[in-house]
């Protein structure tokens, strides 16, 4: 529902705003054809636009609790602490989620972006739309692939302070501390599985990671530096697949 969400906004939007100027893929617009300045506030104003997304579907994801489907308030009280649902621009201050962010999007939209536009230029004369070099385009499917060992990372960092809720008392998880006044009670809450069995293992609150190299540092210390790959061969795909976007 998240994903459906965003989706239809970010359609609407461009639609509405961009009209033809826009390619729509995968719930996201293209960056402009524009200088590095210009490029630095699109990648800021894309974070902005998305980070309160991206916390959300991340923790439907990762909820032991069931979530219902036409039900949002229900869902937020679920997902969000009272703190975050009374300020919600607490959810811009997680902890090194928006540098984390920044960094990915600096690298996939600036840097990869602008190689790919050397590489492969835009040739709207051509049938296929572009002008492919098969040299050009060996380089950039090499840098794509070199590219995975910085975005996979970013991603699994991402993914980790995503899910950290933020709390004004951090000794008190997302149920226990609901405010006086909320229509459903902790004990209302449904679980997929029983209260002694968790579907999967969330870093415990009270020792929460406090920045985007410091989540780093810990799942490497902790998890093991390939935990930081983990499903690599998406980022990798990913990657691949916007030589032909």
């Amino acid at each position: 529902m998240p994903t459906l969400i965003e989706t239809m906004v970010l359609t609407f939007f461009a639609v509405v705003a961009l009209s033809d100027d826009i390619r729509y893929r995968r719930s996201k617009t293209n960056p402009p054809a524009s200088g590095v300045v210009e490029l630095l506030f699109y990648c800021v104003f894309l974070i902005i636009v998305s980070l309160p997304a991206t916390i959300i579907t991340y923790r439907s994801i990762t909820t032991p609790y069931k979530l219902p489907w036409l039900s949002p308030l229900y869902s937020l009280r679920v997902l969000l602490t009272p703190t975050e649902r009374r300020r919600p621009w607490v959810l811009y201050l997680t902890p090194g989620l928006f540098l984390a962010q920044l960094h990915h999007a600096i690298f996939t939209i600036l840097i990869l972006g602008s190689l790919r536009n050397w590489l492969i230029p835009k040739n709207p004369d051509l049938k296929v739309g572009y002008e492919i070099n098969s040299v050009k385009f060996a380089v950039y499917l090499i840098i794509a692939s070199l590219s995975t060992a910085i975005l996979c990372p970013l991603e699994v960092v991402i993914t980790k302070l995503a899910i950290q809720r933020n709390h004004a008392a951090a000794e008190y998880n997302s149920v226990e501390q609901e405010v006086e006044g909320d229509d459903v009670s902790p004990e209302e809450y449904v679980e997929y599985s029983g209260s002694e069995e968790d579907v999967i293992g969330l870093r415990h609150e009270k020792d929460p990671y406090l920045g985007l190299i410091d989540c780093t540092k810990k799942v490497a210390q902790e998890e093991g530096w390939t935990a930081l790959y983990r499903a690599w061969w998406f980022t990798w795909l990913a990657g691949i697949s916007g030589a032909f976007a």
